[in-house]
């Protein structure tokens, strides 16, 4: 069974660095190595992306890497195997869309008596596999026990993604079903890397500040400064995606080499990993000198 634990663990000792990839992306060997790179950078958690065909949170720069991983044959069971055999220290999170949680089920993998199994058997799986949590950004709330259960049984947790305009019941339902850490968006809109930090997050960490769980910011940070600024302004972590993925879609480009692009994921993971630790300490010593 999965130690669900790990995710509490990796927020217990200041801030969380949680970068994303799309798992298969060039190909497998290569986001193998990518993907243990961000390890060496300093991710106290991986969220691992399960490509799924409409992604309708992501913007253009992971659903072109979806594709790609699509396109080189990534399946749900070619997935967990990868996750079997990464060699990282870091807990890892699987983000997918339900449809391919709540079908998995029903593979010719499985037995007909399992194919009503709902979520079940997808995350009996991804406990096996070592998976720690879930995002499922497509899930909504009021249709989340199911998921829950599941994880419950299994020892996983589900992560929610809170968006600026989550309010009132739909907030609370959420928080009632979270665990792990919540997904704190900083803006409106799709994933993608920015120039700035959305006015939006303070605001966001503000209105979460009543629930116990740690929040974890993402959408748009790309730089050791955003990460710096996100966690200085009350954040337990930074997630990061786009601007990973980007350095994997130059490298795909440029033609260069699997270890290059490793070297130059270690290297952001690094900065943006000392970015969030910069923003600690200044949040704490205000909070001594208050």
């Amino acid at each position: 069974m999965a130690n669900a634990d790990a995710l509490d663990a990796a927020f217990a000792d200041g801030p969380a660095y949680v970068p994303y990839l799309v798992v298969g992306d060039p190909d497998d060997e290569s986001s193998k190595a990518y993907v243990e790179a961000l390890d060496r950078g300093g991710a106290d958690v991986i969220e691992l992306g399960l490509p799924f065909s409409e992604p309708i949170a992501e913007g253009s720069t992971i659903q072109e890497a979806l594709v790609r991983s699509l396109d080189a044959g990534m399946t749900p069971d070619r997935f967990f195997a990868f996750a079997e055999d990464l060699e990282v220290d870091a807990a890892l999170v699987c983000m997918t869309y339900y449809n391919l949680i709540y079908q998995y089920g029903g593979s010719e993998a499985r037995s007909a008596s399992d194919a009503s199994a709902g979520p079940r058997p997808f995350v009996e799986r991804a406990a096996a596999a070592g998976i720690r949590g879930l995002v499922v950004p497509d899930l909504p709330a009021e249709e989340a026990e199911p998921l829950r259960e599941a994880c419950d049984e299994f020892g996983l947790d589900l992560i929610f993604i809170v968006a600026p305009t989550t309010r009132g019941d739909r907030l609370d339902r959420m928080m009632a079903n979270v665990s792990g850490y919540v997904y704190v968006q900083a803006r409106l809109g799709t994933t993608g890397a920015r120039d700035d930090v959305s006015d939006q997050t303070t605001a966001s960490l503000d209105r979460l500040g009543e629930y116990d769980v740690p929040k974890a910011v993402g959408f748009g940070i790309s730089t050791g400064d955003h990460a710096e600024r996100i966690v200085a302004g009350g954040a337990d972590g930074i997630i990061v995606g786009s601007a990973l993925v980007d350095v994997v879609a130059e490298g795909v480009a440029a033609e260069l080499s699997t270890a290059e692009v490793a070297d130059r994921l270690e290297a952001l993971s690094r900065e943006l990993k000392a970015g969030a630790e910069r923003g600690h300490r200044s949040r704490t010593e205000t909070v001594e000198s208050a």
